[in-house]
This record gives C-alpha cells, sequence and structure tokens, in this order.
C-alpha cells in the first residue's frame, strides 16, 4: 500500500536555485522577449527597482519622444536649406558629417538615452528626465511647425 506522500508531487517544486536572492537584471533575456516582472510586487520598493516589462503610457511617452526627435532632424534640415542657421553647436558639428549622418547619429543618440531612461524608470530622476524630454520635444515641435506657418 502506498502513502498519500509517495504517489503526489510535492506542491513544491523550486529547484536549488532561489532567483529572489538577486534584483531583477537592469536587462535580462526577457527584456524583450515576454518579460516576467512589470511592476514590484511591494510599494516601498517602488523607488530604484528595476523590471523587465513596461507599462503603455511610458512606452507611449517615448515613443513620441523619438518621432518627435526624427521630425527635429528633419525639420531642422528643411529649415537649413531655407536659408535658416543651426545655432546647437553640437548639431552644427553633426550637420559637418552630411545629412544622412547628421539624422542618423542624432537619432542613434537619442534612442540610447531614451532605452537608458526606459530601463531606469523607477527612479525618480529618470522619470523627471522622461517628462522634461517629452515636454521639450512637445514645445520643438510646437516652434518648428510656427516657423513653417502651419
Amino acid at each position: 500500500m502506498t502513502t498519500a506522500s509517495s504517489t503526489h508531487e510535492s506542491p513544491e517544486r523550486r529547484g536549488s536555485h532561489d532567483r529572489r536572492r538577486s534584483s531583477t537584471p537592469r536587462l535580462s533575456r526577457y527584456s524583450l522577449l515576454g518579460g516576467r516582472r512589470r511592476a514590484v510586487r511591494r510599494g516601498e520598493e517602488r523607488e530604484g527597482t528595476f523590471v523587465d516589462l513596461y507599462d503603455w503610457p511610458i512606452l507611449g511617452v517615448l515613443a513620441w519622444i523619438a518621432v518627435a526627435n526624427v521630425a527635429d532632424s528633419f525639420f531642422t534640415l528643411h529649415h537649413l536649406q531655407a536659408g535658416g542657421v543651426e545655432l546647437n553647436p553640437i548639431a552644427e558639428q553633426l550637420l559637418r558629417t552630411g545629412h544622412l549622418g547628421f539624422v542618423g547619429i542624432k537619432c542613434s543618440l537619442i534612442s540610447i538615452a531614451l532605452l537608458v531612461l526606459l530601463l531606469h524608470k523607477n527612479f525618480a530622476a529618470a522619470r523627471l528626465g522622461i517628462w522634461i524630454a517629452g515636454v521639450a520635444y512637445t514645445l520643438l515641435f510646437a516652434y518648428h511647425l510656427l516657423l513653417l506657418g502651419v
């Protein structure tokens, strides 16, 4: 006769490695392919933790910044061809690489910065940076439209 404990598996199926011993890393195999952690479990852990799933509102703001950055590149080129002058010394140096180089390098640098902000979204400084960049790019986009006379 068998006992109940020998015929049924234990409900505890944990292996020898407890993943809770270490915090979620900045980048993991789950970051881009089906993450596992969208939010912290306890409210007091919210500040300064990493997750590997991201909410749509934060992704939407970052997408807006990326789109506005691309638009800024093309608006800048349009204004320069119409006789405008680039006042930003960094952008002026990038323009010396040519139009394609200017757009490519500018978009790459902003994309890297946006990725860093996304990974650090649970840090106050990153959240502040995201919102400041979102507002700044919105104002810049409006300024370009004003220059176009739209």
